[in-house]
This record gives structure tokens, C-alpha cells and sequence, in this order.
């Protein structure tokens, strides 16, 4: 754990917030999109993108709109990163493949995935969603791990929309050694006052950052809602966007020593 006082090694860190509406089942025009933000952001250390940015927020058919590792995809979202030197974080549509888990695993699992890429082009991490909200679940197969990347020279620590209403998976992430958490959302109405609080609540309750982007715009009756934000450790709001289309770069300090008074894993039994 990098924490404590005479281990943190504390640092600034150059977040872009891609608070965007994806083109719905359009991987192609999403992927242009994540290109030009990065692009257009050259001094940025990470951007980051909504929950399933890449196919837009879909329950519907998403076998069709699922995507294996070594997707020709990936690999220019890959080479994007790595010609603007920013790492990336964002969602999609990811199809398993049996032998993953067991001869039972279905060959038409999709998850519901979040995928880290460093500023080398590699992949650093895909998460996948555990817990999943509603009728995700009849669309999608639940991830069963926690997951950290590194990139940015960070640890990141991902999670997914309802995961962060939750104290449990990012507690797991802090002590696995998480330097920032990254939150990818496509949080509807009438839920924004739930991850307003949420969002924060997960920062302060392991004294960790927490990149907190959502989706806006509307797709198959929902509204997406906003309120992208970026918290600092104490659980302080450093930038907070609205309900529209909006990038934006916040920048945030990671590695900073916990002052052990209100270094609430230290009481953990």
C-alpha cells in the first residue's frame, strides 16, 4: 500500500472527462470521436469515456455489437493512445470466450466491460462489470473479479455505474492497492442524486480520487443524466460537469500520504 506517510509518492495527475453521447450501435463513429478527444488534448495523462461509449448503452442485441481483445479496433484506439501519449479508459461491449471460466461458459456471453489502455498503446485492464442493473442483467454476464490497471503511472482501480453504490468494490480496490479510481457510468434519471452522492462517498471512504464520468443524451427511453466529476481524495468536488455534451480536464493529486487519523482501512478488522 502506497498510503501511508514515507511511501506515498504523491503527484498530479492531467484527467480529461468525456462527458459525450455515443452514436448509437455506431462503434465506428464512437471510435473517431475517441480519436479526436484524444487528439485534441495532448498534454492529458488520461481521458476517459461513459459506460458501453463504444457501442453506445444498449441492452438490445448486443451480440451483434460485442468486440474479443484483438479486435482491429481496439488496435487503433490503441494507436491513437500511443501517437498522443494519453492512456484511456472507456466502455464496451466485450464477447467471452469459453475455456475463460468452464466447458459451461456460453459462447454468447457479452460483458458489460471496461477497458484500460497506457500511453504505449497497450491494454493495461479490462474490467468487467459485477454488478449488474435491471435488465443488464438479461443483456450481459456478469464479470467475477476485481480488476487494476496501471497507466498514466497510476494504479487505477475501474468500476462501472451501479458498482460504485456500493462500499464493498472499491474498498476491495483500495486494498488491493489502488491509487485512483475510475468510474465509467451510464446513470440515468431519476437516479443523478445517487451518484452525486455515491461518487463522492467512495472517495472519502477509502481516501482515494475518483474520475467519475457518465453518460448524457437519451437512448431506448432513458435519460442519461451527467454530473461527470472529478473528486480529490477527501471527498471534495474538483470539477463537476451538467446534464449536456461537455470535455472537460480536471487535475487531481494521486499518491498523497493519508493522514492515519482518518485513514478509515486502517480500522478495518
Amino acid at each position: 500500500m502506497n498510503r501511508h506517510a514515507g511511501t506515498a509518492r504523491e503527484r498530479e495527475l492531467r484527467v480529461v472527462l468525456a462527458q459525450l453521447a455515443a452514436a448509437p450501435r455506431d462503434l465506428r463513429a464512437n471510435a473517431t470521436t475517441i480519436r479526436d478527444v484524444l487528439a485534441g488534448h495532448p498534454d492529458a495523462e488520461l481521458a476517459v469515456f461513459p459506460e458501453l461509449f463504444l457501442c453506445g448503452y444498449t441492452g438490445e442485441r448486443v451480440a451483434e455489437l460485442a468486440l474479443t481483445l484483438d479486435d482491429p479496433l481496439l488496435a487503433e484506439l490503441a494507436t491513437a493512445c500511443a501517437e498522443s501519449g494519453t492512456a484511456l479508459a472507456f466502455g464496451f461491449a466485450e464477447r467471452g470466450e469459453r475455456g475463460e471460466r468452464d466447458a459451461s461458459y456460453p459462447d454468447s456471453a457479452v460483458h458489460n466491460a471496461l477497458a484500460i489502455i497506457d500511453a504505449e498503446g497497450r491494454l493495461a485492464a479490462v474490467y468487467r462489470k459485477r454488478l449488474l442493473f435491471g435488465a443488464e442483467a438479461e443483456a450481459f454476464v456478469a464479470g467475477t473479479d476485481d480488476v487494476l490497471g496501471t497507466a498514466a503511472g497510476t494504479a487505477i482501480g475501474a468500476l462501472i455505474c451501479f458498482d460504485i453504490e456500493f462500499p464493498e468494490p472499491a474498498r476491495r480496490l483500495a486494498l488491493a492497492g489502488a491509487e485512483l479510481l475510475v468510474s465509467v457510468a451510464a446513470n440515468m434519471a431519476p437516479y443523478l442524486p445517487d451518484h452525486e452522492l455515491a461518487s463522492r462517498a467512495r472517495a472519502l471512504d477509502n481516501r482515494l480520487p475518483h474520475v467519475y464520468v457518465n453518460a448524457v443524451g437519451e437512448a431506448e427511453g432513458l435519460r442519461f443524466v451527467g454530473g461527470s466529476r472529478a473528486v480529490r481524495a477527501d471527498g471534495s468536488v474538483a470539477l463537476e460537469l451538467g446534464a449536456g455534451e461537455e470535455v472537460a480536464e480536471a487535475r487531481l493529486t494521486v499518491g498523497a500520504a493519508v493522514d492515519p487519523a482518518v485513514d478509515y482501512l486502517r480500522f478495518l478488522r
